[in-house]
């Protein structure tokens, strides 16, 4: 996979250029980044893809932690709501 498949927006690479970002700021880029993968792709290699590129240079920028927390999603998260979440 190239760079350009990775972050076909560049948020991330504008995210670890924008000098003073926060923590909060970073998980509200990385939401809109995942929210533009599709739904049959799998993020963790991706995640891991962007910590390879990034991580080594930048260890202590919120953008490097939020992705290592990304790595610590479920796999396939799912919800119950509505009648099927209250019976079971």
């Amino acid at each position: 996979m190239n760079y350009n498949e990775l972050d076909p927006k560049g948020l991330m690479k504008d995210s670890y250029a924008i000098v003073g970002i926060t923590e909060q700021e970073c998980r509200s880029i990385f939401l809109d980044w995942v929210l533009g993968i599709a739904i049959s792709d799998d993020v963790q290699p991706r995640i891991n893809l962007l910590l390879d590129v990034y991580a080594a240079e930048n260890p202590i920028h919120p953008m490097t932690k939020t992705l290592r927390y990304g790595l610590d999603m479920p796999a396939n998260a799912s919800r119950n709501g509505g009648r099927k979440g209250r019976i079971g």
